[in-house]
């Protein structure tokens, strides 16, 4: 059999088919080894020098990007993958705390190396025979840890939060009977704001929410106030902002009681299940008609990893579509499985393989372990805050994001103080606004983070609040 290959300047194999393995060997190897020195040349959580130096030391190393004739594939992987690792901000850095944005596992990392190499397309079973079956057991084993007492969960693979509440939204605009009206807090996701705006449903009933958390009272006043129109409550388990946890169980029975559907974006806190120990913060969680999930947030999967969980597999039957070249009828009656109606998008790379292989290699209690270590780490970082006159902490972290700010600072201060740390590269910290007030925001994800690493980003903070 000749070896497959693509002409480009010299013959190149193809990273699938028998002679994959062989030729992506060597390149891996020198991936690794540029990984390792632009991680060597950043020497920090972040790139010093601002976007201006970072995009001059770019343009430097990656010009031409469009040669006349091509330098081959080591020196571009050396390349660009040094030049890219330098200028990454590094999420498994300690230091490196602004955003849900994990260090991705390196059993995860290599599980997509595999899906990118075989290169399956999750639109037709005859594209992706066995990813087909995979994603269906994963996304059926997950859906019944979201809902443990349904008969027929279920779950879609998605992009992340975004594309979760955005399917949810969709799914309960297709079933209401009338226009449906969605109600959430102020601390929802910018998304759900959005998902309204490109489903045509009118802009979302807002309550105010001054503790972080949807307050049930406003909620009754609200459900009361539309009677008969359907609704949609979504309510949050792990705000963005601080990481708040909605009383789950008294929205349910308000949504119970007015018959409302309710959705509930877990994008952030949905993981606290794999925790034993935890997971009793999510209690009402399973009552929810959809539940949003983004494994590449406190899951430790390289983006994108999210899903939509539904509580009945019925409930995806406005999905449903049909394109003759790739769920003819009489294909989907001879028994081949049908997949438009598992996403709105139809080419879909499986992103299922590294979070199937995640759970396998870990298990429930190895994920709940590393949920607990980056929880403890917050309300270890929340004890250093409390025990420095300097720094004033914001509130007792629910999950793993802790708000804090220099004692007697001002907005601009706060600001400023933030910018100064991501310009010379020392730390990367979040912001966010609560109590009419601007706090610096540290995300912990790292489960490895240690208590020196905690008192170093402490003294960053200290140590630049006057300059």
């Amino acid at each position: 059999m000749p070896v497959p290959v693509l002409q480009a300047g010299t013959d190149h194999p193809l990273a699938a088919g028998p002679h994959g393995p062989h030729a992506l060997r060597p390149l891996l190897d020198t991936v690794l080894d540029a990984l390792a020195d632009g991680t060597a040349d950043r020497a920090g959580p972040l790139p010093a020098g601002g976007p201006h130096t970072v995009a001059e030391r770019l343009r430097a190393a990656a010009e031409p990007l469009l040669p006349t004739t091509g330098t081959g594939a080591h020196e571009a992987l050396r390349t660009l993958v040094r030049a890219l690792a330098a200028g990454a901000a590094d999420p498994a850095d300690p230091h490196c705390t602004a955003h849900l944005h994990c260090p991705p596992l390196a059993v995860a990392a290599a599980a997509d190396l595999a899906a990118s190499a075989l290169n399956p397309s999750l639109d037709s079973w005859d594209q992706a025979p066995a990813a087909t079956e995979l994603e269906t057991r994963t996304c059926r084993t997950l859906a019944r840890l979201v809902h443990p007492h349904a008969t027929a969960p279920d779950a879609l693979v998605t992009t992340g939060g975004t594309e979760a509440n955005q399917l949810a939204l969709l799914l309960a605009r297709e079933t209401a009977p009338t226009p449906l009206q969605v109600i959430c807090g102020a601390n929802a996701h910018h998304s759900v704001h959005r998902a309204c705006w490109l489903l045509g449903l009118p802009a979302p009933t807002t309550l105010p929410t001054p503790t972080g958390r949807l307050d049930p009272t406003h909620l009754h006043t609200a459900l009361r106030t539309l009677r008969h129109q359907p609704a949609l409550v979504v309510a949050t388990a792990g705000t963005t902002d601080t990481g708040a946890i909605d009383p789950l169980t008294a929205i349910a029975d308000l949504c119970a009681a007015h018959r409302a559907e309710l959705h509930i974006d877990a994008s952030y806190g949905g993981t606290l299940l794999f925790s034993r120990q935890l997971a009793p913060l999510l209690h009402g969680l399973d009552r929810a008609r959809t539940v949003a999930l983004d494994l590449h947030k406190l899951g430790w999967q390289p983006a994108a990893a999210g899903l939509l969980t539904v509580a009945d597999t019925h409930h995806l039957a406005p999905l449903r579509h049909q394109a003759d070249y790739l769920n003819a009828a009489d294909d989907t009656g001879a028994g081949l499985p049908d997949l438009l109606g598992r996403s709105l998008r139809t080419t879909r790379r499986p992103d299922i393989l590294k979070i199937a292989t995640t759970l396998r290699a870990l298990g429930r209690d190895g994920l709940g372990d590393l949920v607990e270590r980056v929880c403890t780490s917050a309300q270890r970082l929340a004890d250093l805050i409390d025990a420095r006159p300097g720094l004033e902490l914001h509130t007792r972290p629910t999950i793993s994001t802790v708000l804090f700010r220099p004692t007697g600072a001002d907005d601009t201060t706060v600001a400023r103080l933030r910018r100064t740390l991501l310009h010379h590269g020392h730390a990367v910290l979040g912001r966010a606004t609560a109590d009419n007030r601007l706090w610096l925001k540290a995300t912990l994800l790292n489960p490895y983070t240690r208590p020196e690493h905690l008192n170093a980003l402490l003294d960053l903070v200290e140590g630049n609040t006057t300059r």
